[in-house]
């Protein structure tokens, strides 16, 4: 099989690339490394059955060439991060979408299974958890900036589907949350990575807003293999799926489990959300999964808890520090 990646230099493409190639695939990964890093792909770089190309996936001439002979298309690229999304909510919007429309024009035309990355974020402020993918959403006031990538996302799942619905292009639609592991910065808000970063240097902790709003996190071995399973399940095509675990966590206690881990120095510092992001922020205090329906489809349980998560990512920002 043939690969093309979206988004291949960034953390969660990296990772994809490294099982595909390990599992025999040949991969084909292009990024602009506007959020990804070329060391991403360093262990791979060399390997005959990979070729990595520097474009962007809205450059429709280039994506043609690429897909042309490729058996199926991983979409990841995408604007992420709540720093991000808050400080370029433009960039956001444009490159989420027009990347999307580029991608699912492409795969049409040579009739390529397509899985597009989604979020956890469209599921809003929604306070019915465990989330299940046909619940309704709850989206905050347009003047919120985050909501922009949440709405961009839901936009990209209604052109995924609605091309399944047309043209039986065979679409997956992976809702991912809060995914985490090595190589993932903090550069752009992720809070796991930022709290490493930051107790490895014993400086503060920066918890925005109370730190009593919970998540779960999801690890990167885990996504990855679903959704090569999913691309792999005929049957799976057409719908939504979550993907992530079921373990829940504050971010206080998330922040305090890191400098005991970490043995640390660091102290907790709450900021409000103005203080954090200069601006109004909009927020939700659960984020919880259900998995039935991946489970039902592929028999996809998350196998790697949050403190084994913990410890890679301790130990890989401790190497490169």
């Amino acid at each position: 099989m043939r690969a093309l990646i979206t988004g291949g230099a960034g953390f969660i493409g990296s990772h994809l690339a490294e099982k595909l190639l390990e599992l025999g695939h040949s991969v084909i990964a292009i990024d602009d490394l506007s959020t990804g890093r070329a060391a991403n792909l360093s262990a791979i770089k060399n390997n005959p059955k990979f070729e990595f190309v520097l474009d962007d996936v809205r450059n429709e001439a280039t994506m043609l060439l690429l897909a042309e002979n490729c058996d199926m298309i991983f979409h990841l690229a995408a604007a992420v991060g709540v720093q991000l999304i808050v400080d370029q909510p433009v960039r956001t919007i444009e490159t989420n979408i027009h990347g999307t429309e580029v991608l699912l024009k492409v795969a049409n035309k040579f009739r390529c299974p397509l899985l597009i990355a989604s979020t956890s974020e469209v599921y809003g402020k929604s306070e019915k958890v465990p989330f299940r993918e046909d619940d309704d959403t709850v989206l905050g006031a347009t003047h919120f900036s985050r909501w922009s990538y949440a709405c961009s996302k839901m936009i990209d799942e209604f052109l995924g589907l609605a091309y399944f619905q047309q043209f039986e292009l065979p679409v997956v639609v992976a809702r991912f949350f809060n995914t985490v592991g090595p190589r993932q910065s903090g550069q752009y808000g992720m809070v796991i990575p930022r709290f490493v970063e930051r107790a490895l240097k014993n400086e503060p902790l920066e918890i925005y807003g109370s730190g009593t709003q919970a998540r779960c996190f999801g690890y990167v071995g885990d996504v990855v293999r679903a959704i090569i399973e999913l691309m792999q399940c005929p049957k799976a095509f057409g719908r939504v799926y979550n993907i992530g675990a079921t373990e829940e966590i504050t971010i206080d206690a998330l922040a305090d489990k890191v400098i005991a881990m970490s043995g640390s120095k660091s102290v907790k510092k709450h900021l409000s959300y103005q203080e954090a992001y200069g601006r109004p922020f909009d927020d939700m205090m659960r984020r919880v999964p259900c998995l039935e329906r991946i489970n039902s489809m592929i028999g996809y349980r998350p196998t790697t808890g949050l403190e084994e998560i913990l410890r890679q990512v301790i130990a890989e920002k401790r190497k490169s520090a």
